[in-house]
């Protein structure tokens, strides 16, 4: 179970510009929820919003897989808030394939690279500007997988995008370090979410196995919660980690293999 820890400084975060992709459940809406417990003022988006969004977060709807969606939500995201301090691309999803890598169609491999990495790439672009503008202490935050460490052939698609979201995240590092914003990447391991759990239900399902058996593994002795995700982001976006960037960082319990 998690354990709540001590309440957030709601002034750590007091006057910065937040916009988070995927930000209407799960790992999205924690992460939402957690710099909005800080101080931030936070735009989000997705499809569609649901019971897990944040109320006070402002929510933009709209489909960041495509680079007309992201112009679109850019724009009013920026409108919203008249610049950006941090930037955390969120969004993604997945859809296995229990025929093995060979079943995934072409245009699901598309669909995997637009949503998983090519979101985040244009949304940086399309923000990139207003970062500049903000200066030092901006930072960016891209949310990968532990699927980009350990590619299973079902998800190979997912793992494929999430691969390059990392060396993508590592390289932009080292060209934003000198302007003084910081880029960081998160992989998460087994976290509890709904789009998680209809993964692990697909993949149980295939083996024979309990949806149980496949957070079993974890050596901490719990799957993941999307909290936990959601305080490692708070600190690689403050000053705590001024002198982070182009660093990996893995919350998983200790199951995944070190990068």
């Amino acid at each position: 179970m998690f354990k709540i820890p001590s309440p957030p400084d709601p002034t750590e975060f007091a006057g910065k510009r937040a916009i988070v992709t995927g930000g209407s459940r799960g790992i999205g809406a924690a992460i939402v929820q957690r710099l909005l417990d800080g101080g931030a003022t936070v735009v989000t988006t997705a499809r569609s919003a649901t019971d897990e969004t944040p109320n006070a977060a402002h929510f933009i709807s709209g489909d960041v897989s495509t680079l007309a969606g992201v112009l679109a939500f850019a724009a009013t995201a920026l409108k919203q808030l008249g610049g950006v301090d941090v930037v955390v691309n969120n969004a993604g999803a997945a859809r296995t394939h229990l025929g093995g890598i060979s079943s995934i169609p072409d245009e699901e491999w598309l669909d995997a690279l637009h949503l998983n990495y090519l979101s985040a790439v244009r949304v940086t672009n399309a923000l990139l500007p207003a970062l500049r503008e903000a200066g030092a202490g901006s930072a960016i935050v891209n949310v990968s997988s532990g699927a980009a460490l350990t590619p299973a052939p079902p998800l190979a698609h997912y793992a494929a995008a999430k691969a390059a979201l990392n060396a993508y995240g590592k390289a932009l590092a080292s060209e934003l370090a000198p302007a003084g914003i910081r880029v960081t990447t998160i992989i998460p391991g087994n976290v509890l979410t709904p789009g998680a759990d209809a993964i692990r239900q697909d993949l149980a399902d295939g083996m024979g196995v309990s949806l149980a058996d496949t957070t079993a593994g974890v050596p901490l002795g719990r799957p993941g919660d999307p909290r936990d995700v959601a305080e490692a982001v708070a600190f690689l976006v403050s000053d705590r980690a001024q002198w982070v960037t182009g660093a990996s960082l893995v919350i998983d319990g200790g199951e995944l293999p070190i990068v």
